[in-house]
């Protein structure tokens, strides 16, 4: 049996560094001849069938901008390997310079929106606003799934988890316990 933890208090502010929901990603947009790449942390699976995403993307970004009046996004997962990438486009602002260009990411069509995938990332998820009703308060959009591709390797790729100030963890070893699990929930 394990045995208990000794706890300190927390500062609020650092509440996240223990909870954030899932790897980074990297939403790209497209609007009237433009385009973006932005680097999201707080996205959350909200359903299965159809697949919906919610996240929220801050009304202070130019993404914020191109998606709200295109309606849809690429929701691409970066690996270790473009931590560079993901810093650097989480630092700069859209309005100054092209991402894709100046970090060296591929823009590629997509499949059923007008969003690019990044062609470096390990996954790919097309997806179209289909709420809006919390954008306006919260800046939070949830989105359908239309498309979605992967890499066949690695199965479990390295990817990126933010922390906060700076600090990143990468997702590390796969422990497999599907045994355990009833046969109906495979």
């Amino acid at each position: 049996m394990s045995e208990p933890l000794s706890k300190q208090s927390v500062p609020l502010e650092r509440v996240r560094r223990y909870l954030e929901p899932g790897p980074i990603v990297l939403v790209s947009s497209a609007w009237a001849g433009r385009r973006n790449v932005m680097t999201l942390g707080w996205h959350t699976v909200m359903a299965f069938s159809p697949s919906l995403i919610g996240c929220i993307i801050s009304s202070g970004t130019r993404t914020h901008e191109l998606v709200r009046r295109s309606g849809e996004c690429v929701i691409n997962l970066p690996t270790l390997t473009l931590t560079d990438q993901v810093i650097g486009c989480g630092n700069t602002s859209g309005a100054e310079v092209d991402k894709f260009a100046h970090f060296g990411l591929t823009a590629q069509p997509a499949e059923r929106v007008g969003a690019p995938l990044i062609a470096e990332c390990h996954a790919h998820f097309e997806c179209r606003l289909v709420d809006d009703g919390m954008v306006d308060r919260y800046d939070f959009f949830i989105w359908e799934v239309l498309a979605a591709r992967a890499a066949t390797v690695p199965s479990y790729p390295e990817t990126l988890h933010y922390t906060g100030d700076g600090v990143f963890m990468v997702a590390g070893e796969i422990i497999d316990r599907r045994e355990q699990f009833l046969p109906e929930m495979l």
